[in-house]
């Protein structure tokens, strides 16, 4: 291939918003003599390879804008230190059809059991699946609201957390909240239902926690929930 061509290739790869190409076209073009590929099949790993950085920087992305602690995997996670914890469930989850059905998951159980790695596994899991995610403690999500409230601005905080495809929110039931906090807490939980998953890990049991003191029981049919009892173990929070 001589130099005009690969210039020409490069700056219309470019035009077109194809950047992984004009980096690697040297090595697109190596590959294709050593495999003595065909027109087609070129055209096909150039394609495939642009799509899969175009998805990673896509996945990168979401991440940082998902504003998640930490980025572990499912894969991180030590079943053998929860052996009350069915695995099966687990991996239920992690298909992710309880969140193409817009329903939600809880993730129950006492401290130090690892509710908050699965949450996060199950939201880098969605990021990679192309879902928009948001990673929130209630407490923190409450502070925000009431702050928002205060000076007028609720409903533009308000998208914040119901924008996303899936809500992460994190420590539910730590802190007992006031009747205008669980108001503003319902508001969020009641304008995501059917329209968007929520994901909360709580250290309560469901007539305990008191962010769904009065909400439960009219979103308990749509919630994807399971907890385990370990009462002790090597902490993966």
């Amino acid at each position: 291939m001589n130099e005009l061509v690969t210039t020409r290739i490069r700056t219309t790869a470019t035009r077109l918003g194809l950047t992984h190409l004009p980096s690697q076209l040297d090595v697109f073009t190596r590959r294709a003599e050593e495999g003595k590929l065909g027109y087609l099949d070129f055209l096909d790993l150039v394609l495939e390879e642009e799509a899969a950085m175009r998805d990673e920087r896509r996945f990168r992305s979401s991440l940082r804008l998902s504003k998640l602690p930490h980025h572990k995997t499912l894969d991180q996670y030590d079943f053998s230190f929860q052996p009350e914890l069915d695995p099966r469930k687990i991996k239920d989850l992690a298909t992710l059809s309880f969140i193409e059905g817009k329903g939600n998951a809880a993730l129950l159980g006492p401290p130090g059991v690892g509710k908050t790695h699965i949450a996060v596994a199950l939201a880098v899991a969605a990021c990679r699946a192309g879902f928009s995610v948001y990673f929130t403690t209630l407490d923190d999500m409450v502070r925000k609201l009431k702050g928002a409230d205060a000076i007028g601005r609720l409903a533009g905080t308000l998208r914040t957390y119901l924008r996303p495809n899936v809500l992460v929110v994190d420590e539910v039931g730590y802190q007992p909240l006031e009747r205008a906090e669980a108001n503003l807490v319902f508001q969020v939980v009641s304008k995501r239902y059917e329209k968007g998953s929520i994901i909360l890990t709580s250290n309560k049991s469901f007539g305990k926690a008191h962010m769904f003191r009065r909400t439960c029981a009219r979103r308990r049919r749509n919630l994807t929930g399971w907890a385990w009892r370990a009462t002790s173990g090597r902490t993966t929070s």
